[in-house]
């Protein structure tokens, strides 16, 4: 009898189930699906030398006749937002896959590539030059290990290049080495209200910035959580409750305070005057998407890091990503 194949298989089973409940286990690799009523992919690249900024999304949702995808790309310039609610997807358990096609619109994504194709734009992308996340849990800190929230967040990949072509109707962008950034989602659906940004073009610093906030409910009890994370080029910070963590903003700004004993994060963000793009949300049950995700694809923001009071960095960028949403219950 092959006694440790049997242990290993029964370990594996015990992981997959406790995946299920949407919680990952320390070490583990939250890419591939946990099988929850939602799980979302995110890719955001930009290029500071043209001021281009390309998004893409997709998730694989859960419903009794069928798994169906929210897929997505928006362009900056140019306020490009093109969207649909693809009927059949395929999400791996094991690995980074998913697949999603109903007519002419489809996804392919990977770890290292993703071509995707909805209504007239369309790209097709190979990643490099990872900057992963290193760590025992995901973004959300330890609360990344608790069964059956309503929302998990990670942002497992804080740098790295793309290079490809991106096409919407008559217009074409090239990319080489364009600075990455790619981030997972998955649980219940959106909450009922939520703040989220993303940076990496501070000039020559090779700095990643990303926080993600918004009501977090586990059975009868709810509150707003933020976390926060920074990559500098010699060290990963992930600001996360417990430590204390503060969020005030509006349409247009975003205030973010995030402080440890040994480090503090100040995160100042402001919209610009052409207004946000407006991005698909899944509701799951329901089988559709409504527009209620405000995403700025161009914003300002500040970031200051210091380490025992000392400022380690302090930069800003005019290519921030900047969102709030809701759902409308």
């Amino acid at each position: 009898m092959d006694i440790v194949g049997t242990l290993e298989r029964a370990g594996r089973s015990a992981v997959s189930v406790y995946r299920r409940t949407g919680a990952d286990v320390p070490f583990g690799d939250p890419l591939p699906s946990h099988g929850t009523e939602m799980e979302g992919w995110f890719w955001r690249l930009s290029d500071p030398a043209t001021g281009r900024v390309v998004i893409a999304l997709c998730s694989a949702n859960r419903h009794a006749c069928g798994d169906w995808s929210t897929a997505a790309i928006a362009l900056h310039p140019g306020g490009v937002v093109r969207s649909s609610a693809i009927d059949s997807v395929r999400a791996d358990q094991n690995e980074f896959r998913v697949q999603a096609r109903s007519g002419g619109d489809f996804v392919d994504a990977s770890r290292e590539a993703l071509v995707m194709s909805i209504g007239d734009c369309s790209l097709d992308l190979t990643f490099e030059d990872r900057h992963e996340w290193s760590g025992a849990f995901g973004g959300s800190g330890f609360v990344s290990a608790v069964p059956f929230l309503n929302q998990y967040w990670h942002p497992y990949r804080l740098g790295g290049h793309a290079s490809g072509t991106v096409r919407c109707g008559d217009q074409q962008w090239t990319f080489t080495d364009a600075t990455l950034y790619g981030e997972r989602n998955w649980g219940a659906g959106f909450p009922r209200r939520w703040w989220w940004g993303q940076a990496h073009d501070f000039g020559d610093a090779d700095v990643c910035v990303a926080f993600s906030g918004g009501l977090l409910e586990f059975g009868p009890l709810r509150g707003h959580v933020t976390g926060v994370v920074v990559r500098l080029p010699d060290r990963l910070l992930r600001i996360t409750p417990p430590a204390w963590v503060s969020y005030s903003g509006g349409e247009d700004r975003w205030r973010i305070r995030a402080r440890t004993l040994r480090y503090s994060v100040e995160l100042d963000g402001q919209g610009t005057a052409e207004g946000p793009h407006v991005l698909p949300v899944p509701l799951p049950a329901e089988r559709r998407n409504i527009d209620s995700d405000y995403e700025y694809l161009a914003g300002t923001l500040r970031c200051r890091v210091r380490e025992w009071g000392r400022v380690i960095f302090d930069g800003t960028t005019d290519l921030a990503a900047l969102e709030v949403g809701s759902r409308p219950d």
